[in-house]
């Protein structure tokens, strides 16, 4: 009932200058406690068991700020490439370690359907509880490493469904647009204000946290419009996104504003597991999931558009 390998095999094979060093310095020591509680006792719609294929984290594994520190001389797809080998280890914080369920009901009394999908609590981390940084990523590893631990990346629609139903919401932080935006320094000031206000709130990590970042998103625009990448959300409210769905940059482009949300590869119909590539190409389901469906073929394409930005030499 689930399409993990086939999705896992079509998908999952796949400077920065060293003077910025003092403000991470100065972003570490400054970074403010957060606050800790352990996650309760996840709902049964979400199978825990999907996060099995993700390493325990090494005792001797660098936190957030201090793999900031070592990959401040690296940008694009070389910083790409070391994030993704660190999550595929499995240095990420412990409350991204449990999935939970966010539902989306469609209008039709008659025969009403809920679809539920098992989300990660918040964005892509590498680090401790205590020490995390996010990491954005291009698009290629953002694909390669959600296929790889068996996930999907939302919808433009799922991202506003996980923004109705989070219990933190946060309020987009931007910092000062230029160059530095791609910049790891960037990257850690964010994280930084980040975790000041989620502190500000007295929310815990674990809990379904959205509107801090703009989200990677699955849609039709990755394959009409090959070499660009999707993102939206950053929301200011419900059904209020600073970020509409945007193609503007190339697909290996990331910048601090961007997050790395996995979601399930199974989606729940009325409580019957169906992979997330059956609803989307399902002219009936596919409007609850996304306003550019149905989608035919989905892994097949991301599979061609993931053979070509590895095969491409050009850094978009």
């Amino acid at each position: 009932m689930r399409s993990r390998s086939k999705t896992m095999c079509l998908l999952g094979r796949g400077m920065v200058l060293l003077a910025l060093s003092g403000l991470l310095s100065r972003a570490a020591a400054a970074a403010p406690a957060t606050v800790l509680q352990q996650p309760q006792a996840p709902p049964s719609a979400c199978d825990q068991g999907w996060l099995q294929t993700i390493p325990a984290r090494a005792a001797a594994a660098p936190t957030g700020h201090e793999f900031a520190q070592q990959i401040l001389p690296l940008s694009g797809a070389a910083r790409d490439a070391v994030i993704r080998s660190q999550l595929l280890a499995g240095n990420m914080p412990r409350f991204l370690r449990h999935l939970l369920p966010v539902s989306i009901l469609s209008r039709d009394t008659a025969q009403p359907v809920e679809l539920t999908v098992c989300v990660l609590p918040d964005y892509l981390a590498v680090g401790s509880d205590r020490d995390f940084v996010f990491v954005p990523l291009g698009l290629q590893a953002a694909l390669e490493v959600a296929a790889q631990l068996g996930f999907m990346l939302p919808t433009p629609k799922l991202v506003d469904a996980i923004y109705r139903q989070s219990s933190v919401k946060l309020a987009p932080l931007a910092l000062p647009a230029g160059n530095e935006m791609r910049s790891t320094a960037y990257f850690v000031r964010h994280s930084d204000l980040i975790a000041r206000q989620r502190t500000a709130l007295q929310a815990s990590v674990g809990e379904l946290t959205a509107g801090h970042k703009k989200d990677l998103v699955l849609s039709s625009r990755l394959w009409d419009l090959p070499g660009r990448i999707a993102i939206y959300g950053w929301h200011r409210d419900v059904d209020e996104p600073v970020q509409p769905l945007n193609s503007w940059h190339g697909a290996r482009y990331a910048d601090y504003s961007h997050g790395v949300r996995l979601v399930s590869d199974t989606v729940y119909v009325n409580g019957v597991p169906r992979a997330m590539e059956e609803v989307l190409a399902d002219a009936s389901l596919a409007p609850l999931m996304t306003a550019e469906g149905p989608w035919a073929e989905v892994a097949e394409r991301l599979g061609a558009l993931m053979t070509r930005l590895r095969e491409s030499p050009t850094t978009w």
